[in-house]
């Protein structure tokens, strides 16, 4: 059984062939995916989507890019949210200085609150990092041997992982390790403990070789897989297993 451990199948790129989507992932061994929420609306989407099919665990957060001055109000709604609803997960919340650089301080606060909540419940931290990677080091650093934590689709150097591994964290791959030219993702495969890796797709971003430049989807998450154990040179059978006992883990499944 494969687990996808970050899939956003409730978005509407799927509205027109959902139900195919969810049966190709069962008929490529895909046996659990978890739907990540990124803001009030998408938790809730994720939540109704769960409920309809038992392969589906559902998480709620609020990503960087949503981080405004009324972040408390939404860490609130977050809360009540996670208090009257089965969650399995935090996030995804991190740092994101991509988009959008003039909010620093914002996002982390947003960033802290929520891995306070995780803590608070129990629930591991699902962690969106892009040009962000000192100060996510150094936040997460403070909560050391508290939380659990997945920087997830990682897309850093073996260096930097090694530090997140080194606070007990995991690391999750996605479709770029499939890319020709994504050698640092290629490097974290290579190396990175295997107690600490997970798989993910991502969906509907990032599609792996030989889906590039299309829409991704949950079943691809055998493609991540296969390119894993060809670059460690081990079967993919063995990687599903590990990674599927680790998402396990994580997740309580």
């Amino acid at each position: 059984m494969l687990i996808d451990t970050h899939s956003h199948l409730f978005d509407d790129a799927f509205k027109n062939d959902l139900n195919d989507c969810i049966n190709r992932a069962k008929e490529n061994g895909i046996g659990k995916i978890i739907l990540v929420g990124f803001n009030l609306k998408t938790n809730q989407q994720a939540l109704i989507l769960s409920k309809r099919d038992s392969i589906f665990c559902n998480t709620a957060g609020i990503h960087p890019s949503e981080a405004s001055e009324n972040y408390i109000d939404d860490i609130n709604e977050l809360e009540k949210f996670i208090n009257e609803n089965t969650v399995y997960a935090i996030g995804e919340c991190g740092l994101d200085y991509y988009w959008v650089k003039d909010n620093k301080a914002i996002q982390k606060e947003l960033f802290e609150e929520q891995i306070k909540l995780a803590i608070k419940y129990n629930l591991p931290l699902i962690v969106h990092m892009r040009e962000a990677a000192a100060d996510t080091y150094e936040i997460l650093a403070k909560y050391k041997n508290k939380l659990v934590a997945i920087l997830h689709c990682y897309s850093g150097s073996y260096e930097m992982a090694l530090k997140f591994v080194e606070l007990g964290f995991y690391i999750s791959l996605g479709g770029p390790v499939t890319f020709k030219n994504a050698k640092d993702s290629k490097i974290v495969a290579e190396k990175i403990s295997l107690d600490r890796l997970l798989i993910e797709t991502d969906c509907p971003y990032l599609a792996p070789v030989p889906y590039r430049g299309q829409r991704n989807e949950s079943s691809y998450v055998k493609n991540i897989c296969e390119e894993i154990a060809l670059i460690r040179g081990m079967k993919s059978s063995e990687i599903e297993q590990i990674t599927t006992n680790n998402a396990s883990k994580i997740f309580k499944l």
